[in-house]
């Protein structure tokens, strides 16, 4: 699970470096997966957006296992 996570999260990564960020695999327990967000990511305004509107769209869409996903 954690690989396939991690593939799915090569796809986003290239949108959030653009803009100074990055995503962390932490945990995964039960579909829940954790998540860090860094750099520029970790500190905007707009990282909860990023994290429900952007990484667990991404992950809920192309791995259906996933059922939430969590900042740390």
């Amino acid at each position: 699970m954690r690989e396939k996570i991690e593939q799915v999260l090569d796809k986003i990564r290239p949108a959030l470096m653009a803009d100074g960020g990055n995503v962390e695999l932490v945990n995964v327990n039960d579909g829940v997966v954790s998540v860090r967000l860094t750099g520029a990511c970790g500190h905007c305004a707009m990282s909860t957006m990023t994290l429900k509107h952007g990484v667990e769209r991404v992950l809920k869409g192309e791995l259906p296992e996933v059922k939430e996903v969590v900042a740390v």
